[in-house]
């Protein structure tokens, strides 16, 4: 059965119940329906730049920078 969608605290107590029934431990229950009802937002995307913003920084120039790499610049070189 799928999970109810919804972040009341009818709906949060029907997803444990749900997940119950199918076999999970409660703690795991409980994360499984909190996580549904804060959206389900992955981990992946939390510091991931959008379509938006990737657009944005080719166009302007600016945006997240990685650390300098000097390439072929030999310091020691005379």
């Amino acid at each position: 059965m799928p999970l109810q969608k919804g972040s009341s605290r009818k709906a949060v107590s029907a997803n444990i119940k749900t997940e119950m029934a199918a076999g999970k431990p409660q703690k795991q229950a409980v994360a499984i329906a909190l996580s549904t009802a804060r959206g389900g937002k992955s981990r992946s995307s939390k510091g991931a730049m959008t379509s938006k913003k990737k657009a944005a920084a080719k166009s302007t120039g600016t945006g997240r920078r990685t650390k300098n790499k000097s390439v072929g610049i030999n310091p020691m070189s005379p």
